[in-house]
């Protein structure tokens, strides 16, 4: 175990592999719609390219666990991260989609990987310092996000998608180089003794109590997205919002959860992750409510920034309980966790955008806030998020 220390060096060195992965993906932001002129492509082949991306993610998502319980966080944290730097250049040079697609299914991948590294890192930085930085390690991925998607869409609008590409490769690869050396974690697993050899692995451990943390960070990341893709249209349509005014929705929802990120630590420290992700649900889910009954977008706005204070910390709540989830190594139950919680942002724009159509945005945001109220029902699943400093630990096998 890592003395007090190091765990505040690893506390930071994770933050910047936080930080970096935000910054890729935020500078990937405004390269995809330079995509279609680029190889002449509709919206609709557009759409499966960034399937393409997200199938990528959560598929290598399941074999990180793996690797994570045999080398351990460190050595497969630095090995994606530094891997990830050079991928959203390959997508951007690609010549042709023979090329592009591959590009974006690797960039996808690699991306998924290390955030579940980066992940299984900040539960083991929080056993060594015995307190919650979850909450505020994914603050900092939405700050990187923002830098990311701001200053990358200056960089575009000046001096093109390519430069900006290099740009972002060499700066996120400054960034991991600087924070590697003070990555800390615990040991990977001992090789087995030859007349002890280990068990063989599945690929899915069998425990429902990881399964259901998983369905837990599904229910919370389908709100989540249905904000990001549909709240804007719902503005503007439901609502007469003008441009300007729709876009402000999802700005302070962002706005909310980056804000609450960094705040979320001290109040889980505070009062427990059990209560603070039942108070999370129940803000989130009014927060939802409040935009579905909205008479005006003004109203409209403030929910969904309550809805952003409310969801921030609910995810990282979850992956703290996930890698400290008894008789697991902490790579495998994040890598199931994030995978299921990932598949939401992939069916969520498409079945939410399909429902909405047939009922309207303002049953379907409603209803979206019930599965909010349900999650913070099972709150009492995440009671490991606080304890696992104090139980013993396990194997770093994977599990069978």
């Amino acid at each position: 175990m890592m003395d007090t220390t190091q765990a505040r060096r690893g506390r930071w060195a994770v933050a910047m592999m936080f930080a970096a992965n935000g910054f890729v993906m935020g500078a990937w932001a405004p390269q995809i719609p330079l995509l279609l002129p680029r190889h002449s492509i509709s919206e609709s082949v557009l759409g499966l390219l960034i399937l393409v991306l997200g199938l990528g993610a959560v598929g290598a998502m399941l074999f990180t666990g793996r690797l994570i319980g045999t080398y351990g966080s460190v050595k497969v944290l630095r090995g994606f991260a530094l891997s990830a730097s050079v991928a959203l250049p390959l997508v951007v040079f690609s010549p042709n989609l023979w090329v592009l697609a591959p590009a974006m299914a690797l960039l996808g991948a690699l991306i998924g990987c290390m955030d579940v590294s980066m992940n299984a890192n900040a539960v083991e930085v929080e056993r060594g310092l015995k307190r919650a930085i979850m909450s505020s390690s994914h603050g900092f991925w939405s700050l990187g996000g923002f830098v990311g998607g701001s200053m990358g869409a200056w960089i575009v609008a000046v001096w093109g998608a390519q430069t900006q590409a290099v740009v972002v490769g060499i700066a996120s690869a400054a960034l991991i180089v600087l924070a590697m050396p003070f990555l800390q974690g615990d040991p990977a697993a001992p090789a087995p003794a030859a007349d002890h050899p280990a068990p063989k692995s599945g690929l899915f451990p069998r425990e429902a109590g990881l399964w259901l943390l998983g369905a837990m960070a599904l229910f919370s990341m389908v709100p989540e997205g249905a904000v990001l893709d549909w709240a804007a249209l719902y503005l503007k349509q439901e609502l007469g919002s003008d441009v300007f005014r729709s876009g402000l929705a999802f700005a302070f929802f962002s706005g909310a959860m980056a804000v609450m990120r960094f705040a979320g630590d001290g109040v889980r420290n505070r009062f427990g992750a059990v209560r603070t992700l039942q108070a999370s649900g129940l803000l989130a889910a009014l927060g939802l409510l409040l935009a579905a009954v909205a008479p005006s977008d003004s109203l409209a706005i403030v929910a969904f920034f309550i809805t952003g204070l409310g969801v921030a910390n609910m995810v990282p709540i979850m992956f703290s309980a996930a890698g400290n989830y008894p008789g697991l190594p902490s790579g495998v139950a994040i890598s199931i966790v994030t995978m299921v919680g990932y598949a939401g942002i992939l069916v969520a724009p498409a079945s939410i955008g399909f429902i909405a159509e047939h009922i309207g945005f303002r049953w379907t945001y409603a209803g979206l806030s019930l599965l909010l109220v349900l999650v913070a029902s099972l709150a009492g699943s995440t009671a490991g998020a606080d304890g696992e400093h104090a139980r013993p630990q396990v194997s770093k096998r994977p599990a069978t």
